[in-house]
């Protein structure tokens, strides 16, 4: 069964370019996505017209004209997704190269599926039905009340939060406390389409009080210390390897990832009693295309080779 949703269309794509804050920054286009591994998984690639930094479009995946089965994840796992869905299609055979995922920021993905399932990126304008959608917890049961999604929901792993670093965290930063450093500059999760921020605030409320919240997402976003990403996942690790930035609050699983593939970050773990996870779960969408598959998918959420997958970048299972 192939669907069409919409005729092919021109790409053109652009994106700002970042200048770094420090003469020594790295700026090769290797700390441009798409990074090391992820490679496209249509079917028929055509003519590849990557080119970083103005033509990337990494958190779609696939070919949206040919797609028979379609996941909008939330985008802080994105590395693992590429993962999943290979093993996925080992199950399932019939969907090899048919499966289409974009891995965007849950806010964004909850504003795509308002707008009747359409999204601009550049010059190109996207419409397409999603079978499953994965976010945090809140989130999807928030769209099952709405009726966009479909109860129950899957709850399958949790994530930590951590802070990111360049390699050698040149600035000491040891604590939450550190990030309100002067002179220690910030790459922060946007609370209108980041559904980490309210792990994050309620970890810096924990270590210093309201106080210390108020100087790393007000005060120091007023003096330039501390800039709100729109892409969080992707952003962080990219200023902090342009020297716009020294640190920022993500999912451990974010610098797990950028170590492996090599990429000059570090981390620094979050006190214990500071700790505050988050729970992603998955549901069908209400108006699913192909429900059979989307059902078989969150058995192989369920599954250990999925949770291996997600384990191997210090996530933790929930079944």
């Amino acid at each position: 069964m192939c669907k069409h949703f919409w005729p092919a269309v021109t790409i053109v794509f652009f994106a700002a370019s970042s200048t770094s804050a420090e003469n020594s920054a790295p700026t090769p286009s290797s700390v441009f996505p798409p990074w090391r591994g992820e490679t496209p998984p249509a079917a028929d690639t055509g003519v590849p017209f990557t080119v970083p930094e103005v033509n990337n479009m990494p958190d779609f995946h696939g070919n949206p004209t040919t797609a028979e089965f379609v996941v909008f994840a939330g985008g802080n796992y994105f590395f693992v997704l590429k993962e999943l869905v290979e093993a996925f299609q080992r199950q399932k055979p019939e969907l090899r190269g048919r499966i289409f995922f974009e891995t965007i920021p849950p806010g964004i993905i909850e504003r795509q599926l308002e707008n009747r399932n359409t999204i601009t990126v550049g010059n190109l304008t996207l419409s397409i039905q999603p079978d499953v959608v994965q976010a945090g917890e809140q989130r999807i049961a928030a769209l099952i009340e709405k009726g966009v999604l479909q109860g129950p929901p899957l709850r399958f792993v949790k994530n930590s939060l951590a802070i990111m670093v360049k390699k050698g965290n040149p600035k000491n930063i040891r604590s939450l406390e550190d990030l309100a450093r002067p002179g220690v500059r910030l790459a922060n999760p946007n609370p209108e389409t980041e559904g980490i921020t309210r792990q994050i605030r309620a970890a810096l409320e924990q270590a210093g009080g309201q106080e210390l919240v108020r100087e790393v997402y007000e005060t120091k976003v007023k003096t330039g210390e501390a800039f709100l990403t729109e892409i969080h996942h992707r952003q962080t690790p990219l200023w902090i390897m342009q020297g716009k930035v020294d640190a920022g609050l993500t999912w451990i699983s974010e610098p797990r990832y950028q170590m492996m593939i090599g990429h000059p970050i570090d981390f620094v773990p979050i006190a214990p009693e500071d700790e505050h996870e988050d729970i992603q779960a998955a549901a069908i969408a209400t108006n699913a295309r192909n429900p059979g598959a989307a059902r078989d998918w969150l058995a192989f959420l369920r599954s250990d080779e999925a949770k291996s997958a997600l384990e191997k970048f210090g996530m933790t299972r929930l079944h």
